[in-house]
């Protein structure tokens, strides 16, 4: 299996969005379960991201940040998109309890903010991205964890 990497620099939360918009498209190429990570510092644009990523796939209406309910349900006609945050989270007991093994073998997309926190509660990523401040810019790095997440970046199209 091929882990195919990219790091990108986003200018500014236009392109953070951009970059989630492009995630969703590449993702609707191989839908089904997949798992993806995001990490990075408070407001390097982890659900800025995921906002962005959620709306492209059809979400309409409000979309929340997590941040206080820890997880947000999107049911969609092809995929259940699952976001979760668990910057509030003091690890995997409390992860176990939040009941996301129902969606772990579901045609589910879930979505992490914050994985590091989730330990062995969580499944492992198809996708990792960590966001991260350059100056007045972000960086985005994006690395395939899984069979799954090659064949989603190897369908992402970005262009700064």
């Amino acid at each position: 299996m091929s882990t195919p990497s990219l790091d990108l620099r986003l200018a500014d939360s236009s392109a953070t969005e951009a970059l989630g918009a492009a995630l969703a498209r590449a993702y609707a190429g191989t839908p089904g379960h997949a798992v993806l990570y995001l990490s990075g510092e408070l407001g390097a644009g982890k659900t800025t991201c995921v906002r962005s990523l959620l709306r492209t796939l059809g979400v309409v209406g409000t979309v929340r940040s997590p941040t206080y309910t820890l997880v947000e349900i999107y049911a969609l006609s092809a995929v259940t998109c699952v976001h979760v945050d668990l910057y509030r989270v003091q690890g995997p007991t409390e992860v176990a309890e939040l009941g996301l093994r129902d969606y772990f073998a579901t045609d589910c997309l879930l979505l992490v903010e914050w994985p590091e926190k989730g330990g062995s509660a969580l499944p492992p990523p198809d996708l990792e991205l960590a966001l991260s401040y350059v100056g007045e810019a972000r960086s985005a790095s994006l690395r395939a964890a899984s069979a799954r997440g090659a064949r989603w970046a190897d369908n992402l199209r970005w262009t700064d």
